[in-house]
C-alpha cells in the first residue's frame, strides 16, 4: 500500500525547513483535520488576524448608515465596497480599562494596550510594567504547535521598550501590540527582509543566519538552493498542486526581488541618517509589502496567528502622499475644526485602501478545499479609540472580515447597543471558540459576543 506523502516528508525531501502553500496532496484527510484546533470543517487551516491603526477615526464618516444587510457603507469604508460580502462591521464594543479612571492621562497608551488584552495596564514608566496576555498570544498558547511559528508580529513602527511615552505610562505599552504575559511584550519586526527571512530560512536561528550569508556572498536568491530539489519532489504532487506551486514559487521570488529593490533606495539623500535596510521609503509600500508577507504565512501555514501594527496609538505621522502634512497625532486634536477633521478622513481612507489591498491578497489565495484563504481567515481591524479628540474608548470601529471557515456571517452591519459598551474582549472570546479554545475569563469579558 502506497503511502500519502505528507507535508512534513516533503519538507524533508527538500532538506530544508521551507514554507510550502497549504496542497491537498499533502494535507491530512478531511476527517483527521476537522478535529483539530484551528482547522475548518473542510480541513483548512484556520486562521487569525490582528489589525491595529492608530488615534481613532472620524467616525460620522466611518459609521455605517443602516444595519443588517441592507446598510450602506459610509464614505472612509468606500474602499471596501467591492468585498463587502467578505466581512462585517460591529459597531458598540468598548474598552472599559482604556478610560481613564484614577490613572489620568495617558489615553493613547490605555488605547494601545487595551486593544488586545482587554487589561488595564499599570501606570509606570520603569520596568514594572504590567498589563496581560493579548488574545493573539492566548490562541498561540494553544495553537502554536500546529505550525512552525507560534504566531508573528508585524510593525511599521520602530520599537521602544523603556522610558515614559505617554502621560506617564511606559512606551512598552505604547509599541507593543502583542503580550505573552502581564510583564512580557511581544517584539514586533518592522523590516521586510528579517520577516522574509524568518519565514524561508532554516528554522534555527543560526542556520538562517548561514543562508542569509551564503546568498549575499553568491548573490542568488534563497529560492535557488531548494527549486531544483523542489522540481524534483513536485513529481508527488497532484496536477493542481504543481500549478499552485509554480504561482507560489513566482509569487514569493517576486516579494524577494521587491524588497532587494527597497534596499538599494533606502539611503534618502535629504537626510542625515540611513532609513532601515529593508524598508520601504514610501509608507503605503512598507505596509503592503508587510501585507504581502502576511498573507504568505498564512497561505503557507507557517503560523496561524498574527498580529500587525500599522502605527502606534499617538503617532504623529504625516501623509504627504495624500495631501496631508500635519502630524496624524496633532490633527486627531482637531476641536471640531472641520479643515482638520476632513485631513483625518483622508488618512483613515488612506487606511482601509491598504486593508481592502491585504482582503483582496487573501482573496485570490485558495485553500485546498478550493474556498480562499480569507474565507477560512477571521481578521480584525480596528483602533482602541474611536473619537481621537475627546479620546473615547466605546463604540469602537471594528471590521471583523473573513468567514471563519463558514463560522461567520459576512456581508452585514452588526449594531451592538453602544450606551452597553459591550467588552471587545467578548468578540475575541468568540473567536477563540470558533478556533476550538474555551477560554470564557480572557481579559475583561463577559461572556461570548453570540451575535457575531
Amino acid at each position: 500500500m502506497k503511502m500519502q506523502p505528507t507535508r512534513r516528508h516533503f519538507l524533508k525531501g527538500l532538506g530544508l525547513a521551507v514554507a510550502l502553500p497549504a496542497m491537498e496532496s499533502l494535507m491530512p484527510g478531511t476527517a483527521q483535520a476537522a478535529t483539530q484546533t484551528a482547522t475548518t470543517a473542510a480541513g483548512d487551516p484556520l486562521r487569525s488576524a490582528f489589525l491595529y491603526v492608530p488615534n481613532g477615526v472620524i467616525m460620522n464618516k466611518w459609521s455605517p448608515e443602516g444595519s443588517g444587510k441592507d446598510y450602506k457603507l459610509n464614505e472612509t469604508m468606500k474602499p471596501l465596497e467591492k468585498l463587502r460580502s467578505e466581512f462585517q462591521i460591529v459597531s458598540g464594543l468598548a474598552h472599559e480599562n482604556g478610560f481613564a479612571g484614577k490613572d489620568g492621562a495617558g489615553d493613547h497608551a490605555r488605547a494601545h494596550a487595551t486593544f488586545l488584552t482587554g487589561a488595564r495596564p499599570k501606570k509606570t514608566a520603569g520596568s514594572d510594567i504590567e498589563l496581560g496576555i493579548s488574545i493573539d498570544q492566548e490562541m498561540a498558547k494553544y495553537l502554536g504547535y500546529e505550525t512552525r511559528l507560534p504566531s508573528l508580529e508585524l510593525s511599521c513602527d520602530g520599537a521602544r521598550k523603556s522610558g515614559s511615552c505617554d502621560s506617564g505610562y511606559s512606551c512598552a505599552y505604547q509599541f507593543n501590540l502583542s503580550w505573552r504575559s502581564a510583564n512580557t511584550p511581544m517584539a514586533a519586526e518592522s523590516n521586510p527582509r528579517l520577516v522574509f527571512e524568518r519565514l524561508f530560512g532554516r528554522g534555527d536561528s543560526e542556520e538562517r543566519q548561514r543562508n542569509f550569508d551564503r546568498r549575499m556572498t553568491e548573490r542568488r536568491s534563497v529560492l535557488d538552493f531548494v527549486m531544483g530539489e523542489t522540481k524534483s519532489m513536485s513529481k508527488q504532487l497532484g496536477r493542481n498542486d504543481v500549478q499552485k506551486l509554480d504561482e507560489y514559487l513566482t509569487g514569493v521570488r517576486e516579494i524577494e526581488q521587491r524588497i532587494q529593490n527597497a534596499e538599494k533606495f533606502r539611503d534618502l539623500p535629504e537626510t542625515k541618517m540611513d532609513a532601515p535596510s529593508g524598508i520601504p521609503k514610501e509608507y503605503a509600500d512598507h505596509i503592503r509589502l508587510m501585507f504581502d508577507l502576511l498573507a504568505l504565512s498564512f497561505q503557507t501555514d507557517s503560523t496561524r496567528v498574527a498580529s500587525f501594527m500599522l502605527a502606534h496609538d499617538g503617532s504623529n505621522r504625516n501623509f504627504r502622499d495624500i495631501g496631508v502634512s500635519e502630524g496624524h497625532h496633532s490633527l486627531s486634536h482637531h476641536r471640531d475644526n472641520q479643515d482638520m477633521k476632513n485631513k483625518l478622513a483622508k488618512i483613515d481612507h488612506f487606511y482601509v485602501t491598504q486593508f481592502a489591498y491585504f482582503l483582496e491578497k487573501l482573496q485570490a489565495m485558495k485553500d485546498p478545499s478550493g474556498a480562499s484563504v480569507l474565507d477560512n481567515s477571521m481578521i480584525v481591524y480596528g483602533s482602541g479609540l474611536s473619537d481621537g479628540n475627546r479620546h473615547r474608548h466605546d463604540d469602537l470601529p471594528v471590521i471583523l472580515a473573513g468567514k471563519g471557515g463558514g463560522t461567520l456571517e459576512t456581508g452585514r452591519h452588526v449594531q451592538l447597543d453602544a450606551k452597553e459598551r459591550t467588552p471587545m474582549a467578548n468578540l475575541f472570546v468568540s473567536m477563540m471558540d470558533k478556533m476550538g479554545i474555551q477560554d470564557p475569563d480572557f481579559g475583561d469579558s463577559t461572556g461570548k459576543l453570540t451575535v457575531i
